[in-house]
């Protein structure tokens, strides 16, 4: 193992030493030099991408350095897609990913008990096979009676009991769903998720969403989620008495506690609460949650919260809410659209105007 990262530091190296040479060779040449130069290199690349594309030559593997330069340069660089003509966007994010799961992997070191045995694991699951209906306490007690020296606690033997979790059946999706549309205009749905960024650090995304216009409500970024800072947003979201009638949340301690359960109660509103690893029960922050990540997060990775932030707040202030379309909606956007008198396409005149640096490009008809 200790070869191999001196292999890759090695390797590492030696692309940083090239570019950082390239870049100081191209600092001190004249314009004219330099543009001969991006003519003679453009040929080669064109004729490479020519091939590439014909299928006369493949794809070449990329190496690790090669990957993490890209990275670095994806956030110096405004259009540096444009220069990237071997792997897609998509791609390049893909690998920062790859680099983050590997960063936290080595960095988070089991700690805590010890694992138990295969041969311990075997009998807890013989155990359970005998008699499927005992608890996990009921297995600790039957083998503290057998006077076992060393039985595993009761959270231990319930990872191991390999105890499924019933599907909602179909009266409880309905009943439930049924609730959602009767009083959509009355009904919010919070909900938090993560973002790791260019240095692998964890931010936190509060998103609040009504589930009848699909409108983003409120959108913000921290480091640290703390009770005080979700009362806030809260807050700022709701001036004036201008709340909702209810709010769906998880199991999140910061939305179970009483300090925030109190304050939704001072403001008139009723909390409904989710069962344990049910998201199906707040279906609306799940999705939206889902379109941000797709749609802007598997594309773009955030240097810093600030950068996050402003990114976020683009999407869903320049984007989402007045121009994305919805399904739900009947093809209809969160804030509602102006109406244009109807044309035929070949008489139809369009003005894009570019959201996220070109990610997007919202469309209206010129006048």
């Amino acid at each position: 193992m200790q070869h191999g990262l001196l292999s890759f530091l090695h390797s590492l190296f030696v692309a940083a030493w090239f570019v950082l040479r390239n870049y100081v060779r191209t600092f001190f040449m004249s314009k004219a030099k330099m543009r001969l130069q991006i003519l003679l290199l453009s040929s080669q690349v064109a004729l490479f991408q020519g091939e590439l594309q014909s299928g006369k030559r493949g794809k070449p593997k990329s190496t690790r350095p090669y990957r993490m330069i890209w990275v670095f340069f994806s956030k110096l660089v405004n259009n540096w897609q444009q220069f990237q003509m071997i792997y897609l966007r998509k791609t390049v994010v893909g690998w920062h990913k790859t680099a983050f799961k590997i960063y936290w992997t080595r960095k988070s070191k089991k700690k805590g008990r010890p694992p138990i045995s295969a041969d311990t694991i075997r009998l807890i699951r013989e155990i359970h096979s005998l008699n499927p209906l005992w608890s996990p306490e009921r297995i600790h007690q039957q083998l503290v009676l057998l006077n076992v020296e060393d039985p595993p606690a009761p959270n231990t033997i319930r990872k191991y009991m390999k105890i499924h979790k019933t599907p909602p059946s179909q009266r409880q999706r309905e009943s439930l769903f049924k609730f959602y549309k009767e009083y959509a205009k009355d009904i919010w749905a919070i909900d938090f998720f993560t973002v790791p960024t260019l240095t692998f650090k964890i931010l936190y995304v509060l998103v609040l969403i009504h589930h009848e216009t699909r409108e983003i409500i409120h959108i913000a970024v921290t480091q640290a989620p703390n009770l005080f800072w979700v009362n806030q947003q809260f807050r700022n979201v709701t001036p004036f008495g201008e709340t909702p009638k209810y709010l769906v949340h998880d199991n999140d301690p910061v939305f179970t506690s009483p300090v925030f359960q109190k304050l939704l109660g001072d403001s008139n509103v009723k909390a409904i609460r989710t069962s344990p690893k049910s998201p199906w029960q707040n279906p609306y922050a799940e999705r939206v949650i889902g379109s941000i990540r797709r749609e802007l997060l598997d594309y773009v990775v955030p240097m810093n919260e600030r950068h996050l932030e402003k990114m976020l707040h683009e999407y869903v202030s320049k984007y989402y809410n007045p121009h994305r379309t919805h399904q739900g909606l009947g093809g209809a956007t969160p804030i509602p659209h102006p109406a244009y008198p109807p044309t035929k396409m070949a008489d139809t005149t369009l003005v894009a105007t570019p959201v996220l640096n070109g990610l997007y490009h919202t469309l209206k008809k010129a006048s």
